[in-house]
């Protein structure tokens, strides 16, 4: 039985489909990710002293733990936003197959 501590779920937000479509083929590709889900989304936040809404695309990102840091170096590089969203929640429990599967996809 893997341990689901190991492994979490990271939230980011792109400004439209492309670029998320993009930072999810990389993320699997590179292993970091075992699987990307993108869906849309409308944003009401504060920048720049303003209130905003915009349509975005987040992102949920499933992965090991320990790949969270290359995971927020690897989007911030790779995001045209100056401060982009990149929200790590732990897995507290999860099916045995489901997190087994993670692990063997995932370097």
């Amino acid at each position: 039985m893997p341990d689901s501590k190991e492994y979490c779920v990271i939230l980011a937000t792109c400004a439209n489909k492309e670029d998320a479509e993009k930072l999810a083929c990389l993320l699997v590709e590179s292993r970091l990710a075992a699987c990307v889900q993108i869906m849309g989304v409308t944003s009401f936040y504060e920048w720049d002293g303003a209130v905003n809404k915009d349509d975005e695309q987040l992102l949920l990102i499933k992965a090991k733990s320990v790949h969270y840091d290359e995971i927020e170096e690897f989007i911030s590089q790779n995001h045209r936003y100056d401060v982009p969203e990149i929200i790590q929640i732990p897995i507290t429990d999860g099916s045995d197959a489901y997190l087994k599967w993670i692990a063997a996809v995932s370097k």
